[in-house]
């Protein structure tokens, strides 16, 4: 029999989407791609470089589990040129992308049934990894006119004895918004006692704002764990590298299980993640420019069409659009604008209940196409 864990893991939503996208494709149909979240611009060529050249000298084999200690030394210099933290080599562990990450951090944290406090709506596989290590989801709703920001007093009044982390994730998926500097501060005084529960904050999207700027959660906390890589904002994500920033007495038991389950990141890799943070500065920045335009466009666009979009989207590369004017089962609607219109969307419901009637726009794509993919959306409606 299937074990209990893969019984009762749910899809990723988003995938079977893209999935059947690629049926119709093989039939001979044009899909415009709004729904995965998959930079569309190429690798920086520095990083390539790098890559290629690792693999001509050798790299291409184990390195130290925690990952080559020249990454995790630019990966704090990094966070120290950008947010002005401290964090030491030995408090990062680099793992083949940031999903392996969540894993190491949820593993070591969690014993049967500890709670994890996570906003709904929130990335889709997030409660898969929380549910995996036998942990008990805490979900708490946020809202549109809030431009899906927790609230700091929620989250104080759901924590109990057995809650072990909040989960913060900003910029945000699916909904492109930020936590502002002053409520994670707030909620970082939740978990300042030695028994207070840890924060646990991906910054993945980092790099990617448009309008304000995204904190670290170690600006105002070391009682955190931060999850990051270099798949969203270097363009890397087949080359899979992401890192786990920790406090020190989780670094062994976490190096444990990557040496258990993975070993270590793939070498050459590391080697283009030194470039990328080193060289790559000038192609994110080129990058950052270009999704920002797509970003006012597809805002502009959606708008137009009906859709409710209370707080605009600063960061990432998504737009969460109210569509419950059109209908209230966004899996039938999102499978219905794939069929109909030849438009790959995100059903809200992917990312929580709170989701549902919701659709998640993704701009990683060029403006040529998503103008055509507006323009199908609209001869879509008009036919409802």
């Amino acid at each position: 029999m299937i074990s209990r864990r893969i019984r009762e893991m749910t899809s990723f939503i988003v995938m079977d989407v893209l999935e059947r996208a690629r049926e119709i494709e093989r039939e001979g149909a044009r899909i415009i791609h709004l729904e995965i979240g998959e930079p569309d611009f190429d690798t920086p060529g520095c990083v390539k470089e790098a890559a290629c050249k690792a693999l001509e000298d050798g790299f291409t084999h184990y390195t130290h589990s925690l990952g080559l200690l020249e990454l995790r030394e630019a990966i704090c210099e990094y966070y120290h040129q950008h947010y002005r933290v401290s964090v030491d080599p030995d408090q990062v562990i680099v793992t083949s992308g940031s999903s392996p990450a969540i894993f190491l951090v949820f593993a070591a944290l969690l014993e049967i049934q500890d709670e994890v406090i996570i906003s709904d709506p929130h990335y889709a596989c997030y409660p898969n990894f929380i549910r995996f290590v036998d942990g008990k989801l805490v979900t708490i709703p946020v809202y549109e006119e809030d431009g899906f920001q927790y609230k700091p007093e929620v989250i104080r009044e759901n924590i109990t004895s057995r809650t072990r982390a909040v989960f913060i994730n900003s910029p945000s998926n699916p909904t492109g918004n930020l936590l502002s500097a002053d409520r994670m501060q707030q909620i970082a005084e939740l978990t300042k006692c030695e028994q207070c529960p840890y924060i646990v904050s991906d910054e993945i999207y980092h790099g990617l704002v448009y309008e304000g700027k995204e904190h670290s959660i170690l600006e105002f906390s070391d009682h955190a764990f931060v999850l990051n890589g270099f798949s969203k904002q270097f363009a890397m994500t087949g080359l899979r590298l992401g890192y786990v920033i920790a406090p020190r007495p989780f670094i062994r038991p976490m190096q444990k299980l990557q040496q258990n389950f993975f070993i270590s990141a793939n070498a050459m890799v590391q080697q283009a993640g030194i470039a990328a943070l080193k060289n790559a500065g000038d192609d994110v920045a080129r990058m950052r420019e270009i999704y920002n335009k797509r970003r006012l466009f597809m805002i502009r666009r959606l708008k137009e069409l009906g859709f409710g979009i209370t707080v605009e989207p600063t960061g990432a590369f998504y737009v969460f659009v109210n569509a419950k004017h059109i209908s209230n089962d966004s899996y039938k609607l999102a499978f219905d604008i794939l069929e109909k219109a030849h438009v790959g969307v995100a059903p809200g419901i992917d990312f929580g209940e709170n989701g549902e009637g919701y659709l998640r726009f993704s701009y990683a794509n060029s403006l040529e196409n998503i103008e055509e993919g507006m323009d199908r959306l609209e001869q879509y409606l008009k036919g409802k």
